[in-house]
């Protein structure tokens, strides 16, 4: 499994407000290979806001499926971003809570 991740720079006062855009219910939940997106804020920045776009992706085609379709070109209108940042990384190890 993949997660890439968009480090996104906003607008101050813009990260709180965006966040739940990148969480709507709608056709990424039916792309092949997707598990889930996660959205974080980073805290105490004072320049700008931060927000992490954390997409978890069975295989890297699949990620670059979704990147080149046209549910992603559609979701990827104007914006009060100031630049991003794509990291990906692969899960190697994993431990989960006691039950």
């Amino acid at each position: 499994m993949y997660i890439v991740t968009n480090r996104i720079k906003m607008k101050p006062g813009f990260a709180e407000k965006m966040a739940p855009n990148f969480t709507r219910p709608g056709a990424l939940q039916e792309m092949e290979g997707f598990h889930k997106v996660e959205v974080t804020v980073t805290q105490d920045l004072e320049e700008y806001d931060e927000l992490n776009v954390n997409m978890y992706w069975e295989t890297l085609e699949n990620y670059e499926a979704w990147k080149s379709s046209d549910v992603f070109k559609q979701a990827h209108t104007e914006s009060p971003m100031l630049g991003s940042q794509l990291i990906i990384t692969k899960i190697a190890s994993v431990i989960e809570a006691a039950k």
